[in-house]
């Protein structure tokens, strides 16, 4: 009998073969996966990312002690840098969302600059699925220290604007809201419904260089909740931008 695996990877349109090539292993490793056994710790994380499924469903005898302690069940995956983050998992998240796609944060050029994610943001919108981006004022003194801080100074401004003009047309042709805001960055989020890949902020790093979480809700009071709190917090104090 095939392991539970096989049959989630399946569900996403993923065989041996593309699982071996996009994680750099073996496909007999991939085959040695679906018999049942165990991959190593990266590698589940990685599986996990790709399936969609949480890795204590998909190796429940490989599961941690800590995974019972509250609020880790809602780690979906998490990477040492946002840059380690596969290039389809943002597409994936915003292709998920059936109810809502929120973006918070200062520039977030590398989403605005991505045609795949553009599409997906037109699509969902064109289905009805309210989608509000955030990005930081341009001309507000907390922009300028970020960008102080991060070492690139003007920088910062130029993201900001250039991400503005690529996010215009959406905004004009499907209603897409976009707001700037003034607040401490403390944590770059980007949610569909209640799914989110946070990316967290460390002082004089990018956000390249930081951590994402992906976190998936499962109670009122979770750490999920705490993020989609925030970013509702922004949104409501944040100013409209006009197309």
């Amino acid at each position: 009998m095939r392991h539970v695996l096989a049959r989630a990877l399946a569900t996403v349109g993923l065989g041996a073969d593309d699982v071996a090539a996009r994680l750099e292993v073996d496909p007999k490793t991939v085959q040695r996966w679906y018999a049942g056994r165990v991959p190593y710790p990266r590698y589940r994380t990685a599986l996990a990312e790709l399936t969609g499924w949480p890795e204590h469903d998909l190796w429940p005898e490989a599961a941690r002690p800590a995974s019972r302690q509250p609020g880790h069940e809602e780690l979906v995956a998490m990477y040492g840098t946002r840059s380690a983050v596969p290039s389809d998992a943002w597409h994936r998240l915003f292709a998920s969302a059936q109810r809502e796609i929120g973006i918070l944060v200062y520039s977030g050029l590398f989403l605005a600059e991505d045609a795949g994610v553009q599409r997906v943001l037109r699509e969902k919108a064109r289905a009805a699925v309210p989608v509000r981006i955030l990005l930081g004022d341009p001309d507000s003194p907390r922009v300028a220290e970020r960008g102080h801080d991060e070492g690139i100074d003007e920088v910062m401004v130029a993201r900001i604007r250039n991400a503005m003009i690529l996010y215009r047309p959406l905004a004009t042709d499907t209603g897409v809201e976009i707001r700037t805001h003034d607040t401490v960055l403390y944590d770059s989020i980007y949610q569909a419904d209640d799914e989110l890949l946070v990316n967290t902020h460390v002082y004089g790093r990018p956000a390249s260089q930081a951590p994402v979480l992906h976190l998936r809700r499962i109670s009122e009071d979770g750490m999920t909740a705490s993020y989609q709190a925030a970013f509702t917090r922004v949104w409501e104090s944040a100013h409209p931008v006009v197309p």
